[in-house]
């Protein structure tokens, strides 16, 4: 049983019409699928990847205005990271978010690589790290970034937690990571942090746990990541992987069916929300790639109710791209 590398990434947004002008037209990623919550119809779910919503691409959010903004702390995910080929990318992306109005912070050494941290217009906690192309991705032509500096996908995630190694134990043994490398974190609240690999490491196959020393427990809102999606090798049995969850004594959800593809959730030690997801159908299944994101997409269990979700979605817009 083997898990491969980030299926996605879901967050939380408050103005997804402000959060579709800056992951589309500051970071130049596509908008390959606009759907809703299959749990809350009523609610969109965008997801924005390469040309093709490949797996390990995909950054998603959900539209959840009506809750406050998230608390940074222990039980809360510190921060996203996102690939990029290499320093010279960092180089033009810093140029580039000062030029957009977007403070952003180089690090030239962030768990070993080379960094360029910022937050999006609602707090979302952000960072490119130059680490080598992703053979994976698929360029979009309309993208407003050059291919040679353009985010190629997930990273890996900064886990936020009270104790490293309960999380690091779960990790290593259930999940299969291995720990690469330890370091003392020298940001604010934060203190020993451990570097996880699957395989060799590299775009989407790491991980990163850092003890917070926050007063207080962070909470889930506006600003913060909702869950991490790790991808399940296509030959392995999600039902087998949620009994060896299960056998650990943390409660896991049933398999869920979501016709794009189909997941198990775990609130992993340490208090981390994650999924682990299938290859499945893909994002692509059900539009034409050239117009992936146009339309509302909806699975197949709610098209009869069509009507009376898209009666209740605010439109919106894609924004209008300069490309450089």
């Amino acid at each position: 049983m083997t898990l491969t590398g980030m299926h996605h990434i879901t967050a939380i947004s408050g103005d997804i019409q402000r959060n579709l002008d800056f992951y589309v037209g500051t970071l130049g990623l596509r908008l390959v699928k606009r759907t809703v919550i299959q749990e809350e119809p009523t609610t969109y779910h965008l997801f924005y990847g390469d040309r093709v919503g490949t797996i390990g691409t995909e950054l998603s959010f959900f539209d959840w205005p009506h809750l406050g903004h998230d608390r940074p702390g222990p039980r809360n995910v510190v921060r996203t990271l996102l690939t990029v080929p290499d320093d010279e990318a960092i180089d033009w992306w810093a140029r580039r978010l000062a030029q957009l109005g977007t403070p952003a912070t180089r690090q030239q050494d962030f768990a070993g690589r080379a960094s360029l941290h910022f937050n999006d217009p609602e707090g979302q906690r952000l960072a490119l790290v130059a680490d080598g192309a992703n053979d994976a991705y698929d360029h979009w032509a309309a993208n407003p970034v050059p291919q040679a500096y353009a985010i190629q996908g997930l990273h890996s995630a900064v886990l936020g937690v009270s104790e490293v190694e309960p999380t690091v134990a779960f990790l290593t043994e259930i999940f299969g990571y291995r720990q690469q490398r330890a370091f003392r974190s020298d940001a604010a609240n934060e203190g020993q942090a451990v570097v996880l690999t699957l395989g060799d490491g590299g775009p989407g196959k790491e991980m990163v746990v850092v003890e917070r020393t926050d007063a207080r427990t962070g909470f889930r809102a506006i600003g913060s990541i909702h869950h991490i999606a790790i991808a399940i090798a296509a030959g392995d049995s999600i039902e087998a992987w949620r009994d060896r969850i299960a056998a650990t004594g943390l409660q896991v959800t049933d398999v869920i069916r979501r016709y794009y593809f189909d997941s198990i959730y775990v609130r992993v030690p340490g208090g981390i929300l994650f999924e682990l997801a299938t290859v499945g159908r893909g994002l692509a299944v059900d539009e034409d790639v050239e117009t992936l994101g146009a339309r509302l997409t909806l699975p197949p269990f709610l098209e009869d109710q069509r009507t009376a979700i898209e009666a209740q979605l605010k439109p919106i817009r894609i924004p209008e791209i300069e490309l450089s």
